[in-house]
């Protein structure tokens, strides 16, 4: 479809190779830990650094955007055609803490190459993909003889993806009207694996809390009083057995109200992945799969919601016994969404759904810490279709399709900005995203490079939306 000519990009990415690395190893030495308040100059340095990257690049608009909390990045680059598309590229400067004795094997802000793979705290996670938009776009430029990229290019890369994007939503509704776009492109992402290369086409939301039971003024003695008075350790306890029916569903009414669906075409694609759940289970530490009655283990983690029990506790806890009825329990849950799922809705159902079931006696609170919508792209949109096809030249294989089981802020960017969101990410599993000795491949990288220069073409060519 895109009129971008194969050759001349990987000509162009052979003849830069060398100084991209270079400047990635540059911006991956700033140890912007956004979670670290000791690294807040270093973050805001981040920023700037990147802001100073786009302009050279080319961006005519490079700009530090400043929050309650640390600095996103925006730039922009207008084609020059009325009719074209507008994408947005989303992405995060900021990476998790990181430290030599937390079992690296280098200093983490000190990159190093060996055998082919970068280490480095971010080289993946998220500042690799990110960076290698500048590279991409210079060899679109370069392929096809243009002054300006075939779409009108814009990037807003944040600076707390990694202590929760507490500003992004308030960020992106406050600019709505600089980011607005016809698609969000997400490149803080993965594929399956190396030699099956794939696109993410959703994500599932998240929203958790904690109740708080409280029975007895203080803890009592459980000769003279047990037995006869609610005890909050027992409540606990039965609403965590009582959060799933016989199959293993949500047993909250209302729970499922809204859920989209997986269609017999999505449940065909993801069992042509080569899952092999053996090895799953020996990545999640775990012993046997387990889940609602009649679906697999891939599409309970990517397009069915789900309950967990995160925490329990309440009474006494120490070495040997101390007969109480305690005076107050916890519980700790989380409920991930999909897509058709309102955050608010299901808040409201656990409520009703926990006052119903406690008995007279025992008193609760409820806190809910905020909610991560879920988002989902569908197959046939003409958006997706292009990632798909520029991923597919790069790799020159078939790309098939996953969805991620996490949650991320590309939602917040769907929600406000009222435009699908697409994933374009290169990163396979043993990156060891948020763990010692985090690194890419960079001949993935460069694949990444690769795609992202034949996907403006590409966007232009089969995309006009109204």
């Amino acid at each position: 479809m895109s009129t971008t000519p194969d050759n001349a990009v990987r000509a162009y990415l052979a003849d830069h190779r060398d100084a991209f690395l270079a400047d990635l190893v540059q911006w991956l030495r700033i140890p912007s830990v956004s979670a670290d308040p000791g690294r807040t100059e270093d973050v805001r340095r981040s920023a700037d650094w990147l802001a100073a990257k786009l302009a050279e690049t080319g961006f005519p608009v490079a700009e530090v955007w400043e929050t309650e909390g640390l600095p996103a990045v925006f730039a922009e680059w207008p084609s020059g055609d009325p009719t074209a598309p507008t994408v947005l590229v989303y992405g995060h400067h900021d990476v998790q803490p990181a430290a030599r004795e937390d079992g690296w094997h280098t200093d983490p802000f000190e990159p190093v190459t060996v055998g082919g793979r970068l280490y480095a705290r971010g080289a993946a996670d998220d500042k690799g993909q990110v960076f290698f938009h500048t590279l991409g776009v210079r060899a679109h430029l370069a392929a096809t003889g243009r002054t300006a990229p075939a779409v009108n290019l814009k990037l807003l890369i944040e600076g707390e993806e990694e202590s929760g994007s507490p500003n992004l939503p308030a960020l992106v509704t406050a600019r709505a009207d600089r980011l607005a776009c016809d698609a969000v492109i997400v490149s803080d992402t993965g594929m399956w694996a190396e030699d099956t290369p794939t696109v993410c086409t959703g994500m599932r939301g998240l929203t958790d809390c904690q109740i708080d039971l409280y029975g007895p003024d203080q803890d009592i003695h459980s000769g003279s009083f047990g037995g006869a008075v609610p005890n909050p350790a027992t409540e606990a306890a039965r609403l965590a057995a009582a959060l799933h029916d016989a199959d293993r569903r949500v047993a909250i009414p209302g729970f499922y109200d809204g859920v989209i669906e997986l269609t017999d075409r999505e449940r065909e694609l993801f069992a042509e992945l080569p899952f092999d759940e053996d090895r799953w289970l020996a990545t999640a530490h775990s012993h046997a799969t387990l889940g609602e009655r009649g679906t697999t283990t891939l599409e309970r983690i990517w397009a069915r919601p789900a309950a967990e029990v995160n925490g329990i506790g309440g009474g006494y806890q120490g070495p040997g016994s101390k007969t109480i009825v305690p005076a107050a329990a916890q519980l700790k849950l989380s409920f991930r969404l999909v897509a058709g799922q309102d955050a608010e809705a299901v808040q409201q159902a656990v409520r009703d759904w926990v006052a119903d079931r406690l008995p007279a006696g025992i008193r609760h609170e409820i806190t809910f810490w905020g909610a991560t919508r879920p988002c989902l792209t569908p197959l046939d949109h003409p958006a997706l279709q292009s990632v798909t096809r520029a991923m597919g030249r790069a790799f020159e294989t078939e790309i098939r399709y996953t969805r991620e089981g996490g949650s991320g802020p590309a939602a917040d960017l769907q929600d406000v900005l009222g435009v699908p969101v697409l994933f374009l990410g290169i990163s396979v599993p043993s990156d060891g995203w948020h763990a010692p000795n985090e690194k890419v491949e960079l001949d993935l990288l460069m694949k990444g490079v690769e795609a992202t220069a034949y996907l403006w073409g590409d966007l232009a060519d089969a995309w006009r939306p109204s």
